[in-house]
This record gives C-alpha cells, sequence and structure tokens, in this order.
C-alpha cells in the first residue's frame, strides 16, 4: 500500500466575496417614495492560518486541498444590513513555512496561537442609502460586493525541535527516542517504519531540550529518491544531528564507515531555506551513534569502527536502546551541544514596525501607455480604480455614470489628458487577467467650472456685459442674416428644387 507523505501540501484557497448592495424606496401608507433605505451587503470572510497545539500533520489539508470561507450576505430594504462572512481558520503545526506560488516565503508561522491572514475577504457593496447625498438625493443604484481573494499557497513542515535523529532506515532511531523520551512512535522491523517525524521531550539534568525522530534517508534523498526531500527539510530547525547507524545490519555493501559518508553526502548536497536564516547542513553539530549494541557481533564492529570515526574528529558512542546501554552519556553530550548552540544564537530583537505614509504626490493610480495587437491603449492601475470597476453594475446607466464622476474627482481624466488620450481611445483599468475595457469620452463640463476662482463670478463681471449699441448691432446681423437664407430658399423654390404643398393647389 503506497503511503504518501503529508509534510508539504498545495491548497487552494478562496477567500469569501461580499454581498452586494441594494437599491431599494422607503413605502409606506401615504409616502409612497419616502426616499432610499437599501442596507449594505456584508463583507467576505477571510481564510487566516493559525498555529494549534493539537495539530501535528498537514494530512487533512492533503485529503482535501480545496478551501473557501462564507461570503458575505447582500442588504436589503429598510435599511438592512447584510451579515458578514465567516472567517475560515485552518489550524496548522508550529514549524509550518507558507509560500506562493512562486516559492517565495509569505510567513514563517512559529509559536502558538501565531495567526496570519491568507486570504482577505471582499468588501461588501453599498446600498443606495449609503449612497445618497446632497447632490444624489435618491440613487437607483448600489455597488456590488468585491470578490474575495484567491489564490494557491505551499504549507511546508519543518519540525521544530533541537536535535534531529537522522540514518538509514530501521537504523533504531524510533527505539532511540522512546527510551530517551516519552513518546511513543510506532515501530516495526521493516523499512519505512516511521512516516512522520516524531518529537520527544529529553530531560539531562537542569537541561531540557526535544529530539525529532526523522525519517529514514536512502542515498540520493537530495534529489527527491524514497522520501528524502520530505525528510530533510524537518532537519533544517535543528541544531545538533546525531547520525545513528545500524551495527548489526545483514544488507551487503553496508558498514558503518560507508553509512556515515552516504548520508553525510545528502546532508552537504541539501540547500535549506536561506530567507529561514538556516545554515548549511555541513556546518551543524554531529554526534555518531552506533546502535545496536545488544547484539554480539553489533558491538564488536562498533567497537572495531570507533578509533576511525573519532580519528575524523566525531564524538562516537556505542549505545543499545533496547538494553539502554550507553543512554545517560549521550543524552547528557546531546544536553551539553545544545545549551552551547543556544548561548551562539543571539538575543531576538522585537521587529521594528515601519510606517511608510503615502506620499503627498501620490494619488493612488499610475496611468501608463501600452501598445497592443489594435494599436495603442491607456492603462490604469491602482487600487481604487480597480476596486470602483468591481463593484459597479454596468447594466445601470445611474452606476457607470456615478464610477466616472469617481474618477474624474481622484484625477484619472486629468492624468488621461497629460499622456496624451483623446476622445474615442481605448481605456483599460486593472490587470490583463480582470480588466475592463471601454472607449473614453471625456466627462462635459458642467458649467460651474466656468464660472471662475472661488469668491469670483464671471456674470457678474461689468467688463464683460455688452452695451446697447452691441445689442442692437447684434439683433441687427441676425435680422439680415434671416433675409439672406430666406431669400435663398425663395431662388431655389422659384428654380424647381422644391416647392410647397399650396403651390400644387
Amino acid at each position: 500500500m503506497a503511503v504518501n507523505f503529508v509534510d508539504r501540501v498545495v491548497l487552494h484557497l478562496s477567500a469569501g466575496a461580499g454581498g452586494h448592495g441594494v437599491a431599494s424606496v422607503h413605502r409606506e401608507k401615504f409616502k409612497p417614495l419616502g426616499g432610499p433605505d437599501g442596507g449594505n451587503g456584508g463583507h467576505g470572510g477571510s481564510v487566516i492560518l493559525r498555529v494549534d497545539p493539537q495539530s501535528t500533520t498537514l494530512l487533512d489539508y492533503h485529503r482535501h486541498p480545496h478551501r473557501k470561507a462564507e461570503n458575505g450576505k447582500p442588504g436589503a430594504g429598510d435599511e438592512r444590513n447584510g451579515a458578514d462572512g465567516a472567517d475560515l481558520v485552518l489550524p496548522v503545526p508550529e514549524g509550518t513555512v507558507v509560500k506562493d506560488a512562486d516559492g517565495s516565503i509569505v510567513v514563517d508561522l512559529v509559536g502558538m496561537g501565531t495567526e496570519h491572514v491568507i486570504a482577505r475577504g471582499g468588501r461588501g457593496g453599498l446600498g443606495n442609502k449609503a449612497l445618497a447625498s446632497a447632490r444624489r438625493k435618491a440613487p437607483g443604484f448600489a455597488l456590488l460586493g468585491e470578490p474575495g481573494e484567491d489564490l494557491d499557497v505551499v504549507l511546508e513542515l519543518k519540525t521544530l525541535a533541537d536535535v534531529a535523529l537522522i540514518g538509514f532506515p530501521s537504523a533504531g532511531k524510533s527505539s532511540l527516542v522512546s527510551v530517551l523520551s516519552a513518546a511513543r512512535p510506532k515501530i516495526a522491523d521493516y523499512p519505512f517504519t516511521t512516516l512522520v517525524p516524531n518529537l520527544g521531550v529529553v530531560t539531562a539534568g537542569s537541561s531540557r531540550f526535544t529530539v525529532a525522530d526523522v525519517p529514514g534517508l536512502i542515498p540520493g534523498a537530495h534529489e527527491g529518491k524514497g522520501l528524502g526531500l520530505e525528510f530533510l527539510r524537518h532537519v533544517e530547525r535543528c541544531s545538533v544531528l546525531v547520525h545513528v547507524i545500524d551495527c548489526a545490519t545483514l544488507e551487503p555493501g553496508r558498514d558503518p564507515l560507508t553509512d556515515l559518508d552516504v548520508i553525510e553526502r545528502e546532508l552537504s548536497l541539501y540547500v535549506p531555506d536561506a530567507d529561514l536564516g538556516g545554515r548549511p547542513l555541513s556546518e551543524r553539530t554531529r554526534l555518531v551513534v552506533l546502535n545496536k549494541a545488544d547484539v554480539p557481533e553489533a558491538r564488536e564492529l562498533a567497537e572495531l569502527v570507533k578509533p576511525d570515526l573519532e580519528a575524523r574528529g566525531h564524538e562516537v558512542f556505542i549505545v543499545s536502546a533496547v538494553a539502554h546501554l550507553g543512554l545517560k552519556e549521550l543524552t547528557y553530550a546531546m544536553a551539553r551541544h545544545v545549551e552551547a548552540a543556544r548561548a551562539e544564537v543571539a538575543a531576538v530583537v522585537p521587529k521594528r514596525v515601519v510606517l511608510r505614509p503615502r506620499s503627498v504626490d501620490d494619488r493612488g493610480f499610475a496611468v501608463t501607455r501600452e501598445h497592443g495587437s489594435d494599436g495603442d491603449f491607456f492603462r490604469v492601475t491602482g487600487e481604487r480604480p480597480i476596486r470602483w470597476v468591481r463593484q459597479t453594475d454596468f447594466s445601470n446607466d445611474e452606476a457607470v455614470g456615478y464610477l466616472a464622476d469617481r474618477l474624474a474627482r481622484l484625477g484619472v481624466e486629468e492624468e488621461l489628458f497629460k499622456v496624451g488620450a483623446v476622445a474615442g481611445d481605448t481605456v483599460v483599468i486593472g490587470s490583463t487577467d480582470d480588466a475592463v475595457v471601454f472607449d473614453w469620452e471625456p466627462t462635459l463640463q458642467s458649467g460651474a467650472e466656468l464660472l471662475g476662482s472661488r469668491g469670483t463670478d464671471l456674470r457678474l463681471d461689468e467688463s464683460s456685459r455688452p452695451t446697447r449699441d452691441q445689442k442692437r448691432e447684434a439683433m441687427r446681423d441676425r435680422y439680415a442674416a434671416r433675409a439672406a437664407t430666406q431669400e435663398e430658399l425663395d431662388a431655389e423654390r422659384r428654380a424647381g428644387l422644391w416647392h410647397l404643398p399650396e403651390d400644387d393647389a
């Protein structure tokens, strides 16, 4: 039976969409048109990742990778707002690293209760009650709710432990954890018994540290052979690596020195995540454990190769998990190296919160001229223009006019003029995926802009008022133009180009 290791999963997440606002008119007896009373739509639920002490595996997400938060409810008449959608909280084990589709680290979830909003829900649309103003007393439209964020993320579980037990399958790592701590891993006499890392807490004098039983490695693990890449991830955070070597193996071509060289090569070729501050595995402290010394032949082999291993600079221990041989010395040695590694770690500096207020000249959008297959066009990008487009019901002319007013007040039309856009040019708002394309028609001035600067009115300017003689001259010009036009029509009538009905009588 094939078993999938589940320390790495791809999640397809969808935040909830915001509910639509509603356009409604208040009606009651003797008040058939009592004004707008449409409520707002509720906000969509967000997707939140939270470190949970009860969560130890990503197995559930491997089986059900598609997760969606609740949508916001639409508004209703009588000023009733829609309910917000419930957030979707996904519990993850401590040490889970979240990456985006490009492989960049989004967040490292360390610390119980730590949470991160990975996908934000959409905003609810405003109803016509909230859109009413002194200029627009009874809006006949409402705003649509925004869609929630859709994205794919990769969850990688990287065990948080001080010591990692590494080695070939069935080397006795799980047995060693079971006797060093209160952990009770499943143990069997066939390879790859351990399918998930087992964590145990070990006490040595005044020191307490955690030991991880990393599942077995084989040659080529750094290239993904066997389950190598999945298992090697779990040693990235460990400061001390303990080689557990099986001295009682009967497999051909296997001996303690060869096993150590093979595992060392796999460790040297594996590249840990630099973004997590992980040092190369070749720089970690090493201990060598020659296991299964309760077997006489294994004991003889361990005593034979111990001087050779010590000559390489390794600290070597001959132990037996079954007979509880040499465990005390090994435990105190691990505690000594863990304390030394902890002392080398600099004090954690709290992350400084940097406030970056928007600059005075930042208008929140940008207009660029681009070239496409059908010619040049102008693209408008920015958070607010894109959000306003998503909230607009383009089947409602009044809603489209409201969008045009908002864009004009933001300065989009002014910027389009600056980059050379003219009436009829193609304008695209948004990215290439969900862009809205239309032919641009500049907004006409309403007339108030022509009255001059604040505090002045050109209609009251005496220098611009015509005199009586100028009025008479303009009237005589109009009479002369009318007479000339009548004379031209009479000439065409006499020439037979057209005739009146009474001419036929």
